[in-house]
């Protein structure tokens, strides 16, 4: 009888051990699945952070590609119907395409680039209307500027405002006009582009203007609160201004590594 009752304290001190011992290898499985979890996530984290990035190199290259069919569409269509001053459309039409092929695919240019880039764009979609149209271009470009030639500007910018003019003009109607007003003084660029809308184009909402809505996105990914663009309809003219402040941009640019 007693040799039984010392039998028990044998067996409840067994299965305290057992229970303590897999207490023990629960707490370190359950230690080692979350320390695998926080590495997990943290791993998880950074590949978001990675792929968001890349994300908005994608959108910025595919926003990119929608520009140059429809920037060649309509230089190819100014030459075609202009025979007669070939040699100089295709002078012209050569550098566009050299800027386009070469630079384009940078993320940043110069402005003097852009700039001598806007200017070929111009003449070569000048082609296409009457001598005496009413078209007024005038530039303030200051080329001591300390930001004219730093690689700081989006390139092929230009090009959605100056083709929405020529897009939605008029040229036959009397009183119809395009002017284009480029500046860079004190590291901000501006252009400011008007144009007497036409009558087939349906008038939209005050403010609402023309315009390509990844044009939008782009200056929005690139400069965020370095620019500012204003569209306004009045009287049945068009007016869009861009202003980027280049000086700022480079700051942060330079200061940010990036």
């Amino acid at each position: 009888m007693s040799g039984k009752n010392l039998l028990v304290p044998d067996y409840l001190l067994l299965g305290g051990i057992f229970v303590i011992f897999f207490l023990l290898v629960l707490s370190f499985f359950l230690y080692g699945r979350y320390r695998s979890s926080k590495t997990k996530q943290r791993i998880l984290e950074d590949n978001y952070r990675s792929i968001e990035s890349k994300l908005e190199n994608v959108r910025l290259e595919h926003i990119d590609t929608k520009l140059n069919p429809h920037l060649f569409k309509n230089i190819l269509n100014s030459v075609q119907s202009h025979a007669y001053q070939t040699y100089i459309s295709l002078d012209k039409l050569a550098s566009i395409l050299d800027y386009i092929l070469y630079e384009s695919g940078n993320k940043f240019v110069s402005p003097k680039e852009e700039l001598n880039f806007a200017m070929n764009l111009i003449e070569i979609n000048k082609i296409k209307i009457n001598p005496l149209f009413d078209f007024r271009i005038k530039t303030k470009i200051n080329k001591e500027d300390s930001v004219y030639q730093e690689k700081i500007f989006a390139p092929l910018i230009s090009v959605d405002l100056i083709e929405n003019a020529f897009k939605h003009t008029d040229f036959l109607a009397q009183d119809s006009f395009i002017s284009v007003n480029l500046t860079l003084e004190n590291g901000t660029f501006e252009i400011k582009v008007s144009n007497k809308i036409s009558d087939k184009t349906p008038l939209q909402k005050e403010n609402s203007g023309f315009g390509s809505q990844s044009f939008d996105q782009r200056l929005k990914l690139i400069y965020k609160n370095h620019y500012q663009l204003r569209k306004n309809i009045s009287n049945g003219v068009f007016t869009a201004q861009l202003t980027i402040n280049l000086s700022d941009f480079y700051d942060k640019v330079r200061y940010s590594g990036r």
